[in-house]
């Protein structure tokens, strides 16, 4: 028989001292900038182990949602990666608000799958102020609610003030997506020049001032590096929100970045891995890059961290069905996902 020792000796020594995160203790900046630079090839799946042992002691909520695109394209602002940002010129559908009945329309179908957690997605720089265009959301959300009290509303309307985060809370609104993308300190550099990231940092505090949970994550795959991954979790763990959305770059052609390399689904799975040891009692829910970067792997990430997922399409690339994401969720019962 094999003896412990000899078993613990192929594990990686950063590893086994990286199993303290299941004693309650943190692992430090230092320590996960370690893991990143020292764990490679067959070491990665003992971190991937430890990583969903992480999620299914501190973090087994896992709710899918599904996303409208409630407003698209002709934004104003200049985000590198985004398709819908007027700085570009690539072929997605462009068109205004839609109607408070098309919204419901398209949340009854989502409801009838039995889908929960619906988030409301319009394009554009945001609101500061009470307008015409803000008032209808606030009357869609208010439908919604009615027909469909039940369900969590969330949404994603671009930078507020606390006059419109207040309204929002008003309005049923259940949580809040506003993404610091990447590394705050290269935020500039890195996404966009048109807002800046304490544009966004305050809206996060605005919404939570008044009660509303947050999903704050981030694009990985912009051309950071890892200290930038790294930086841009911890910064979302101070901010100290519910849900950490996690999107992997899909290189969009006519944007800025149509020409950045993909990334290798290993770095993927560990940025998850090191996301969940940074974070560990959050939900990080696998957005966009799942099924067209992960492809073959996309349950692997499942199994490496992450604790829920986005469900039936993004805002301007494809998805999968809902019924197929469900079936990948009872297979992935078998290898203790909760």
């Amino acid at each position: 028989m094999i003896q412990e020792t000899t078993l613990l000796k192929n594990i990686h020594p950063l590893i086994l001292d990286a199993y303290k995160i299941l004693s309650g203790q943190e692992l430090s900046r230092p320590e996960i900038l370690a893991l990143a630079a020292e764990i490679q090839g067959e070491d990665l799946m003992d971190l991937l182990s430890l990583a969903h042992k992480v999620k299914n002691k501190y973090s087994t909520e896992s709710i899918p949602c599904s996303i409208i695109n409630a407003k698209s394209g002709l934004c104003s602002e200049n985000c590198r990666y985004c398709a819908q940002s007027a700085a570009h010129h690539c072929d997605i559908k462009k068109y205004d608000l839609l109607s408070a009945e098309d919204v419901l329309a398209d949340a009854r179908k989502v409801y009838a799958t039995g889908v929960r957690r619906y988030g409301y997605v319009t394009s554009g720089f945001g609101y500061l102020k009470n307008t015409h265009e803000f008032t209808q959301i606030l009357e869609t959300l208010d439908l919604l609610h009615r027909e469909m009290p039940d369900l969590q509303i969330c949404a994603a309307l671009g930078i507020l003030s606390r006059e419109t985060a207040a309204l929002l809370a008003e309005h049923h609104l259940y949580r809040y997506n506003m993404n610091l993308q990447t590394n705050p300190a290269r935020y500039a550099e890195l996404v966009a020049t048109t807002h800046t990231i304490e544009d966004k940092i305050q809206t996060i505090k605005y919404v939570q001032e008044f009660g509303i949970t947050n999903c704050t994550g981030g694009i990985i795959g912009l051309g950071e590096n890892w200290e930038d991954r790294i930086d841009m979790a911890f910064a979302v763990k101070k901010l100290g929100v519910e849900g950490m959305t996690v999107n992997v770059l899909l290189p969009i052609p006519g944007t800025k970045l149509e020409n950045q390399p993909t990334m290798h689904p290993f770095e993927v799975a560990k940025a998850f891995a090191l996301f969940r040891l940074i974070y560990p009692r959050v939900m990080i829910k696998f957005a966009a890059g799942r099924e067209t970067l992960m492809k073959d792997f996309q349950g692997l990430l499942m199994l490496a961290g992450a604790s829920s997922l986005m469900t039936g399409g993004y805002l301007t690339t494809r998805g999968r069905t809902v019924a197929e994401d469900d079936l990948l969720r009872e297979q992935l019962t078998a290898f203790g996902e909760h």
